[in-house]
């Protein structure tokens, strides 16, 4: 079986643009993913996203399962009715 090659991009979530200062899992996310299908990429590798501890190593997370609430795009939340 022949698999078709893709490339792509390491980039964290954290180094996207914000307001705050660290990316989020908001319209700057969906706006690389878009950029990276234009320009043929196949894959976007990123960090790990559960909740940090000490540090806020992405490495040393307390959680397997949980994800990082510094990741939660608040703009998206207020403008879909869910915080005011």
């Amino acid at each position: 079986m022949k698999r078709k090659r893709g490339a792509g991009i390491l980039l964290p979530i954290t180094s996207l643009p914000s307001r705050y200062g660290i990316g989020t899992m908001g319209k700057e996310a969906y706006a690389f993913a878009d950029f990276l299908k234009k320009a043929g990429q196949t894959y976007w590798q990123i960090l790990p996203v559960g909740p940090t501890s000490y540090g806020d190593s992405p490495y040393q997370s307390f959680s397997t399962f949980a994800g990082n609430p510094y990741l939660i795009d608040l703009e998206t939340l207020i403008e879909e009715g869910l915080l005011t």
